[in-house]
């Protein structure tokens, strides 16, 4: 996987990036993020947020991609729609539409950002920045080593896998569940 940072080329090997998915996996874990649960990602392709996707469904858990240029209002429905829990945020941009709705959307517990620039003086107590949360996760693997492989077992074809959204041509997006076995 490669990404450029600032005009240079970061690289990742498959090896990298399973122990990137696993930390995470161990740190979302370490937050709560249960079997079921529900991950909105938001943000531009990026690679930590497709590590999070591959994060949530170790855990059983279930990705919910959220467009990263709608507004709060509109994600608002979504995180309400899909029951959301969790979310990864790219930057200041999409945490600040989550704290402006975080109020109405009674189920959302905890926002994960990924860049901190910006964020250095918000203080609610259910943001975390990505960095943390990768360390908190590389604890508890090394507590807990055979975690992750526990989990992974778990699962089962018929498991929601994703939960992406469809626009439609009219109204609201709509939530499509979509399991292993399609």
């Amino acid at each position: 996987m490669r990404e450029k940072d600032y005009g240079i080329w970061q690289s990742w090997s498959w090896a990298d990036v399973a122990a990137e998915v696993e930390t995470l996996a161990g740190g979302l874990a370490a937050l709560g993020f249960a079997r079921g649960d529900k991950l909105a990602i938001i943000g531009d392709n990026r690679p930590r947020l497709y590590w999070a996707i591959a994060a949530a469904q170790t855990l059983g858990g279930v990705p919910v991609p959220v467009y990263q240029d709608s507004i709060a209002e509109e994600m608002a429905f979504v995180l309400d729609h899909a029951e959301v829990r969790f979310a990864i945020a790219e930057d200041q941009e999409q945490v600040d539409k989550l704290v402006l709705v975080k109020e109405r959307c009674s189920g959302l517990e905890t926002v994960i950002f990924s860049d901190p620039r910006g964020l250095r003086h918000y203080a609610q107590p259910y943001l975390h920045a990505y960095d943390r949360v990768r360390e908190a996760g590389g604890a508890l693997l090394r507590e807990r080593p055979d975690f992750l492989a526990a989990e992974i077992a778990r699962s089962r074809g018929a498991d929601t896998r994703d939960h992406p959204l469809h626009l439609g041509t009219t109204g609201r997006p709509k939530g499509v569940v979509l399991s292993s076995t399609i």
